[in-house]
């Protein structure tokens, strides 16, 4: 074969290696082998025209294909550019110049041929259309008929129970969710390879070093012991149901076939979660949490791993020449697509019989009140909405400077992945990962010392309670905006006398006075419950405390005990969940497995606020003014559990233990500290940090006149008057919400909300009628929101007049088409007019949202009975009775309850 017919054939096959680079980035021997082949040969076309410049054929093309030779040495020069530089995500111009003048190149060549070499013309031709076409190929597949795994969808009903999760029974994973691709146990050495990726990613390398998703496991020693405590009382194979999300490298190859203790400093159990436990995540079944993923194990790992510098040298070559395999392989679609999906599968649990010995109970969910809110652009009733929405990713991984490989723009999102847990990092020495999460939390959250009322005001007043008759769910979390009946049973009294805002009124009080102190705290950057994760272990708290003109303090509420050292006084007002195992003791191990019932759950949900009602007394001495000083204080871990994850013993008393319950008591003493504790603090259980997240500083007048009670309304209070009036809503307290909300109206009449919160009251206390002129009032200034819209179907409903409370919806849907809460109210109208089929479509879009949500399953047995279908009726009842709490659990809140006044909420 001649010189000219063999430099054909090796542009033939360069330019159909670079469509098939193009099409099909693969991680694949066939896809490495063809990106070699395409450096190799472009290397050699590009020796062989210096080496036959002045050759006859040479000097043909040089005279009649001159344009072409000049796009095909532009597409060469910026090959051998990128052959050195890498067509990383900076480079990707570079990557666009060297395909489109190496395609220009080879339609002027076809061009030429047609005229001077006819035999080549197909040739060329063929191969620049067939690299063309097979991308156009791919592109076009891809849109018509995508693959199922890219995306997150949820089904259309849940599995009945944790036996048909994930694997199932048979699974080796069980009771966990989570899958791999083999189906079986893959080798721990891919968790332990992090380190390999920050050969290339220093910078995110780095940022997970100290994250959390890095001390995942006993690398961190809080959560270290809680397995440590689970597997000795719930059992080994309970334990897998944390490890699914936790212990990656132990989990995956089998090791929680043992118990954990005897493993801890193997190199598997202070992995952490590494890079590959996200990216090498190949698909996410649904959005109901536990794990429910599939771990890929890539074919070619043992390659990528290899510690053979030839074979290093070529996997770092072809990834950094031709990343988009790599990229495909460690970047699925739903991570960029659906990316709060994506969080759900880990940050929203359940638990059921094989894990607690009990029934379905909801765990933590950050995934459900975010999808509800208005932070996430899907709610359509919350209170306030963000200038833009956000997901997990905008405000937990933040776009930060890095000149990263993979930076958009020089930026990547932030692997630190901050959020709230100040503890490890204290503990590991972390200083600036300690940084980065005080910053996160301060400011999240605010404080106002807002109102004030004479507390005698609070006694011989006539209440009343009323409550939703929406079903209930099981669990040991907040429920927010994901239901119709967020917030407390209602509370009805007068409201009396009131003094607010407290900066803006002449309050007074004499000496011996005893006064009501109303504090709001108010979520303002928080896109889920505040606060949020595993609750039962936190101490977040409202602390209030005030000082007579001469410093001297005369209430407190909220101190520390031990110098600051200690456990915080009991009756704080705490943010956090008070569960009770089956013999009425707290759960504070982490031990959420034994939770049988919740004396009380206080959360605040996105865009929400909360009152807290602190009674004090003015000292007889009291010289003013008085200052008040509120906190809002987080300690990451209860003293309790801090004392108790370091040096946690039981006393040798017999008390017993079972799966349900256990009745020991614990010594703490240091000496019993574990040789090789996890974290750098090892002499001593560690004194956490206590963050300030928010305070706020009043004063208050002393003598000098009679008490002046009354509200001052100025337009540039009417956000502060609204989030009292939140609080009060929340709580239950429809009469102090209402009036709350006047005022909002009088201070700010153009403001929608303030009339459509009055409406919110009185519809909850049953006052449809008046309801509904306040309604009108905010549509006349401003008819497009969707909030005014879902309550005026909620008065139509009531009133009987189903029409327009369907049309209502509609408005409200064609706006917020994933409000679960609307869709489940629109479906609740039809059924009401005995449209079953289509209320039963309704439904469908609802479990596409939440397939365990348990309004529609009691809607869904309802509107099956209405059609006679007896057998999907019976189905639909026992999911949503499976849901629901036990009719028995409020029983064992009966003995915490009288030493507790102050938690009996």
């Amino acid at each position: 074969m001649s010189t000219p017919r063999k430099l054909a054939v090796c542009l033939l096959l360069v330019v159909v290696s670079a469509g098939w680079i193009w099409a099909f980035p693969e991680a694949s021997v066939l896809f490495v082998g063809t990106v070699l082949l395409h450096v190799v040969l472009g290397v050699v076309l590009v020796g062989a025209a210096f080496r036959h410049w002045r050759s006859g054929w040479m000097a043909l093309l040089r005279r009649d294909a001159k344009f072409a030779l000049a796009a095909l040495a532009a597409s060469a020069l910026f090959g051998l550019v990128l052959g050195y530089v890498g067509a990383t995500r900076p480079n990707q111009w570079i990557v666009q110049v060297h395909g489109a003048a190496g395609f220009l190149g080879v339609a002027l060549l076809t061009v030429w041929a047609v005229r001077h070499a006819r035999a080549f013309a197909p040739w060329v031709g063929g191969a620049g259309v067939l690299a063309l076409c097979l991308p156009i190929y791919v592109a076009l597949r891809s849109h018509w008929f995508p693959t199922p795994q890219d995306r997150i969808v949820n089904p259309l009903e849940a599995p009945g129970s944790m036996e048909y999760e994930g694997g199932g029974v048979g699974s080796p994973f069980f009771p966990s969710a989570s899958q791999t691709n083999t189906g079986g146990y893959i080798p721990s050495d891919f968790f332990l390879d992090s380190k390999l990726c920050g050969e290339c990613h220093k910078d995110v390398y780095e940022q997970w070093n100290e994250s959390m998703h890095h001390f995942s496991s006993f690398n961190n020693q809080f959560y270290r012991k809680s397995i440590e405590y689970m597997q000795e009382t719930a059992g080994i194979e309970a334990s897998k149901w944390c490890a699914g999300c936790h212990d990656h490298a132990m989990f995956f190859n089998g090791r929680f076939e043992e118990p954990a203790i005897g493993q801890i400093d193997t190199p598997e159990a202070q992995a952490g979660l590494g890079c590959v436990s996200c990216h090498s995540i190949s698909s996410v079944a649904d959005t109901m949490g536990n794990g429910g993923f599939t771990i890929e194990y890539p074919a070619l790992h043992p390659l990528m791993a290899s510690r053979n510098p030839v074979i290093r040298a070529i996997d770092s070559y072809v990834i950094n020449t031709a990343p988009a395999a790599h990229r495909r392989t460690f970047m699925k679609p739903f991570m960029r697509q659906d990316r709060s999906e994506f969080c759900s599968s880990c940050h929203k649990v359940h638990l059921d019989v094989p894990v607690n010995n009990y029934r379905w109970i909801r765990g933590f969910n950050e995934y459900d009140s975010w999808q509800a809110s208005g932070v996430s652009g899907q709610g359509a009733r919350s209170f306030y909405y963000p200038a833009q929405s956000a997901d997990c990713s905008d405000c937990h991984m933040p776009l930060v400077e890095s000149d990263d490989p993979g930076n958009v723009d020089g930026y990547v999102h932030s692997h630190r992945f901050p959020a709230a847990n100040t503890a490890v990092p204290y503990v590991n020495g972390h200083e600036e990962q300690l940084r980065v999460t005080r910053e996160f939390l301060e400011g999240s959250v605010t404080v106002d010392i807002f109102a004030m009322a004479p507390a005698a005001d609070l006694g011989g007043l006539e209440m009343r309670r009323t409550s939703s008759d929406e079903p209930m769910l099981a669990t040991s979390f907040a429920v927010g905006e994901e239901s119709a009946a967020m917030g407390a049973a209602a509370v009805l009294r007068e409201v009396g006398e009131t003094a607010a805002p407290l900066d803006r009124t002449q309050a007074r009080v004499a000496p011996g006075d005893v006064v009501r102190i109303d504090v709001v705290v108010r979520t303002r950057t928080v896109g889920h419950f505040f606060p949020g994760g595993t609750v039962d272990s936190f101490d977040v708290w409202l602390e209030l405390s005030a000082r007579d003109a001469g410093g001297k303090p005369f209430f407190w509420s909220g101190w520390i005990e031990d110098g600051g050292q200690g456990p915080v006084e009991d009756g704080a007002h705490f943010y956090r969940a008070w569960l009770l195992d089956e013999h009425g003791n707290p759960i504070n191990k982490r031990n959420a497995f034994h939770m049988r019932s919740a004396l009380y759950v206080r959360q605040i949900p996105p865009g929400a606020a909360d009152v807290a009602h602190f009674r004090m007394r003015v000292p007889e001495d009291a010289e003013g003014p008085i200052e008040l000083h509120a906190k809002l204080n987080y300690r990451k871990f209860s003293h309790f559990y801090t004392s108790f994850s370091y040096a946690g013993q039981p006393k040798a008393d017999g008390a017993a233990f079972t799966k349900n319950h256990d009745d020991r008591e614990f010594t703490f003493d240091p000496a019993d500290i574990p040789d090789n504790v996890s974290g750098s603090i090892r002499d001593r259980i560690p004194d956490l940090p206590v963050i300030v997240i928010a305070e706020d500083r009043k004063t208050i007048a002393v003598g000098g006149g009679a008490p002046s009670w009354g509200p001052v309304v100025r337009e540039e209070d009417y956000e502060r008057w609204n989030d009292y009036g939140i609080g009060l809503l929340l709580q239950g307290d429809l009469k102090g919400a209402e009036y709350a909300f006047e005022r909002v109206t009088q201070a700010r009449p153009d403001f929608a909300d303030g009339w459509l919160n009055v409406a919110r009251s009185l519809i909850r206390e049953g006052r449809t009628d008046e309801a509904a002129g306040y309604l009108e009032r905010a549509r006349e200034i401003d008819d497009s929101l969707g909030r005014i819209h879902f309550f005026r179907a909620a008065v139509a409903r009531a009133e009987g007049d189903y029409e327009t409370a369907i049309e209502a919806l509609e408005r409200v849907l064609d706006a917020y088409p994933r409000d679960r809460v609307a869709l489940n109210q629109y479906a609740v109208v039809l059924r009401l007019q005995r449209r079953y089929e289509e209320a039963l479509e309704i439904l469908d879009r609802v479990a596409r949202i939440d397939p365990e949500d348990l309004q529609m399953y009691y809607t869904r047995m309802l509107c099956y009975r209405g059609l006679g279908d007896e057998e999907a009726a019976a189905r639909a009842a026992a999911r949503e009775f499976g849901v629901k709490p036990h009719e028995s659990a409020p029983n064992n809140t009966a003995a915490p309850r009288p030493p507790n006044a102050e938690d009996n909420h």
